[in-house]
């Protein structure tokens, strides 16, 4: 039986400028809405998805008992013209090395893309999404 899932909690604080000092359990980054001293918040969403989906793939492919020697991934996103500028296309090229059957990374990248990549899941329209705020100083 696996282990329960905890909430993916993270932290940002606003450091200027447009830039936020992010910290997460696996570290801390930079996100910069120029992305002059960190990635864009649209660049780590590509992130997300390509790690995720490279994830996915290394580990089904080890499971598969035919493990890459490398693994690449390319992402190249078309975004909408007007706001909120979301990606309308998505392109992900992944170059893997090693002694791993065509179908195997195929079928492998299926299931990432249909039923284990929780990013790519996680763009979906149905979830439930909630704002709110708390004053912490008498401003007006």
């Amino acid at each position: 039986m696996a282990a329960p899932r905890h909430p993916v909690a993270i932290a940002l604080e606003w450091k200027g400028g447009l830039r936020f000092a992010g910290a997460a359990a696996g570290g801390e980054l930079v996100v910069d809405g120029d992305s002059a001293a960190g990635p864009s918040p649209v660049q780590l969403l590509a992130f997300g998805v390509a790690g995720c989906m490279a994830a996915d793939l290394v580990h089904i492919l080890t499971r598969s008992r035919v493990p890459p020697s490398a693994v690449r991934v390319a992402f190249t996103g078309e975004r909408a013209e007007q706001d909120p500028r979301r990606f309308v296309r998505i392109e992900l090229r992944f170059e893997v090395s090693g002694d791993v059957p065509a179908d195997k990374i195929e079928r492998a990248l299926a299931l990432s893309r249909e039923t284990y990549c929780s990013v790519w899941h996680s763009l979906r329209p149905d979830i439930a999404f909630e704002t709110s705020f708390e004053r912490v100083d008498g401003g007006a």
